[in-house]
């Protein structure tokens, strides 16, 4: 007679049940900040349509990338290298378009991140090596890569129908980057909230051990998640080409703080177990106004830097403190 068991999807509880001390912190703290920029930044256009517009476009490729961590840090692991891959992702397509056709550049652009997610995946799950330092490696590596594939240029996306798709195009009035995060979040919601697959990512990232004995392939599941992470850096890699209409090798390399922060801010365990997508979308939102009213504001580059810092301190801090109750 067979122990194992297969979990199934996490059940549909009332959104008031839902909602964590942390969450409401977040909720909470997105408000307070959204009126005090409004307030101190009135006669600056913080509140105008088109700045608020802005910063939902403006990282866009940040909660797509962030979408991919939440299930990284939830099975119990880090991803470090998905920067790099913005950059592979992004040029490898521009390359590929430059002589081939639109179809064979997004799938160029897209293979390239998974390809690196399933290089750290591999490395992590049937070596047994540690996400963190394997991924550092990755950085590193690709990053390097990055600067060699094109000797340091910028390479010019023409092709129209990519722009309009990924970046500048429109359906109904809504810019493609707005949908493009809509279905990201929607997609990774239903994933993590409503699979077996998020059922298995979260116990996982609770308790290896049990969720092996459990009957779960803990080691192909941690490939996975690291796969998913690097597609979701490589779809972050075309809508940060199609915007710019350009691609170059510093694509994404800033985004390494903002990420995590969204994520961890949002209200995702650093040490695995629970996670939530909308959290990280509204993680994503904070840190983007945060950045527009520090910008607004004219704090400097080292400014923005020590209060995303801190930022990211007092969520850490949180969340550390939830998970050791």
């Amino acid at each position: 007679m067979s122990t194992t068991t297969s979990l199934k999807p996490v059940a549909r509880v009332p959104l008031t049940s839902r909602l964590e001390p942390q969450q409401f912190v977040l909720y909470l703290g997105f408000a307070a900040i959204f009126l005090f920029f409004a307030v101190t930044l009135a006669d600056d256009g913080f509140l105008t349509t088109r700045n608020l517009s802005n910063i939902v476009l403006q990282t866009a490729p940040a909660t797509v990338m962030a979408i991919g961590l939440v299930f990284v840090l939830s099975a119990g692991e880090i991803d470090l290298s998905f920067g790099s891959i913005v950059a592979v992702s992004a040029l490898s397509a521009a390359v590929v378009m430059q002589e081939h056709s639109l179809l064979l550049g997004v799938l160029a652009g897209l293979g390239a991140g998974v390809a690196i997610g399933w290089l750290n995946g591999m490395l992590v799950a049937y070596l047994g090596l540690p996400s963190f330092l394997v991924t550092l490696a990755t950085m590193g590596l690709f990053a390097g890569l990055a600067r060699s594939m094109t000797d340091l240029r910028s390479i010019p996306v023409v092709n129209e129908a990519f722009t309009g798709f990924f970046g500048s195009g429109s359906l109904f009035g809504i810019p493609s980057l707005i949908l493009w995060t809509l279905g990201a979040v929607i997609v990774g919601h239903i994933v993590y909230r409503e699979t077996r697959f998020g059922a298995h990512v979260v116990a996982t990232g609770d308790n290896a051990r049990a969720a092996q004995v459990s009957g779960i392939k803990v080691p192909r599941l941690r490939l996975t998640v690291l796969m998913l992470s690097g597609l979701c850096a490589g779809l972050a890699g075309l809508l940060y080409a199609g915007r710019l209409q350009a691609a170059k090798y510093t694509l994404g390399e800033s985004d390494l703080m903002t990420v995590i922060a969204a994520v961890i801010v949002g209200g995702t365990a650093l040490n695995g177990g629970k996670g939530t997508v909308i959290g990280a979308l509204v993680g994503s939102l904070l840190m983007g106004m945060l950045n527009n009213g520090l910008i607004l504001m004219g704090l400097s580059v080292s400014d923005q830097m020590i209060v995303r810092g801190l930022i990211i301190l007092v969520a850490v801090a949180i969340s550390l403190r939830d998970t050791t109750r």
